[in-house]
């Protein structure tokens, strides 16, 4: 009776807030940030042509989706801060891969960069789900994309001026001492014995073609998937083709890293999308947000290099669709998972990531045989349309 007794009296785990996810993300944000653009250019500096970019891209991409599907059952024994710190240790391996500045380093860095963000992304939005209430997704949601909005204004500009005036090791040896303080500070919240320590838990392994199968079998996360994937969609075309669009325009690539920096400071808007979701709802801001990345990407496709100042404007205003779509895009999965599915469901959720970099690259790699840059915006104008349609029309009134 005394062993009892004993284990009766410990004090409880108080679960982790906004702040403590904030802190986190902040600091991630800002090591990712840093060579987002930077990998994009540097692949148009080794290869030499957009579309042989996005042969590369495809091929990257098509590897990552497996390891993404396999990720729960590879770390099914280690604990999720565990999990998480094998994610930074990938990024580490990619950034000294991509400071190479070879084909083979670059293939291996941006398979290691997607595939250490990937755990990322598992990792907390499990996380997440274990300790914010789902009436609460719309509020903290946007406060801790939006506390990010600072990293991904910095860090893309200033890694651009990094790869310009320093080379590849200029960039990649600061995301390399951002991932070891990030490390420093998750271990630190980790351990502490204030309210906002992260509490442990496992990943559990699993069969990735049984959990797809389940997933599909759910409607709610299935329309959450898809707009996860247009979302998704958006930023990864943005963030591949919108610098390589003003490089090919002859603007240099200092302005490549000033525009990504520019709409990233746009991510502010994604707390306001939690403010308008709360009043008008999530479906009338996710419908609205990607209507009007659809008509801001058709202007940016068909000014072109041609007009890339007015090509620059119109992704401006995608951005600031694109922070919306961020804010509250993630809520309608959040809220339809099952609590006894989460960690199986989370995996299957996060290749929207991996699909939206596969399919638009590999469809881009064909347009860009015969039609300059600004195809590849006109093409993801029309497909954003479509999602604001299906968001619209199957996305419930209440959610």
């Amino acid at each position: 009776m005394a062993p009892e007794s004993s284990t009766a009296t410990l004090p409880l785990p108080q679960k982790a807030g906004a702040i403590t996810f904030a802190t986190i993300f902040v600091i991630e944000s800002f090591a990712r940030s840093l060579n987002v653009t930077v990998v994009s250019l540097q692949a148009y500096d080794i290869l030499g042509s957009s579309q042989k970019v996005s042969v590369l891209a495809t091929l990257v991409s098509l590897t990552l989706l497996l390891l993404t599907l396999m990720l729960p059952f590879v770390l099914g024994r280690l604990r999720r801060r565990w999990a998480y710190s094998l994610g930074a240790l990938l990024l580490i391996i990619a950034s000294l891969a991509l400071a190479t500045h070879t084909l083979t380093g670059q293939a291996i860095g941006m398979f290691l960069r997607n595939g250490g963000s990937a755990m990322f992304h598992i990792v907390l939005s499990l996380y997440i789900l274990d300790n914010i209430k789902r009436q609460d997704l719309a509020r903290v949601e946007p406060i801790r994309l939006s506390a990010s909005a600072v990293s991904w204004t910095v860090g893309p500009g200033l890694g651009v001026w990094l790869y310009v005036e320093y080379g590849s090791w200029g960039t990649q040896a600061a995301v390399i001492a951002s991932l070891i303080v990030l490390l420093a500070v998750f271990w630190y919240l980790r351990l502490s014995d204030s309210g906002s320590s992260l509490p442990s838990g496992t990943l559990q392994p699993f069969n990735p073609l049984a959990n797809v199968c389940r997933f599909i079998k759910q409607p709610r996360l299935v329309l959450a998937w898809l707009i996860a994937f247009g979302r998704s969609c958006f930023w990864a075309t943005f963030m591949i083709y919108g610098p390589l669009l003003i490089v090919e325009s002859g603007l240099g690539k200092g302005m490549s890293g000033l525009v990504i920096s520019a709409s990233q400071a746009l991510l502010l808007a994604a707390y306001w999308s939690g403010t308008l979701a709360r009043r008008f709802g999530v479906r009338s801001v996710l419908a609205g947000s990607f209507c009007l990345g659809s008509v801001t990407a058709l202007g940016a496709g068909i000014a072109g290099t041609e007009a890339p100042y007015l090509a620059i404007g119109f992704l401006l205003m995608g951005a600031l669709a694109g922070s919306a779509l961020d804010g509250v895009g993630g809520i309608p999965f959040l809220r339809a998972v099952r609590p006894h599915e989460r960690q199986r469901m989370t995996a299957v959720y996060r290749t929207s990531i991996e699909f939206s970099e596969l399919i638009p690259s590999f469809i881009f790699a064909f347009a860009l045989l015969w039609f300059e840059i600004g195809v590849v915006f006109v093409i993801l104008g029309l497909w954003l349309g479509v999602m604001s349609f299906l968001t619209w029309r199957y996305l419930p009134r209440s959610l």
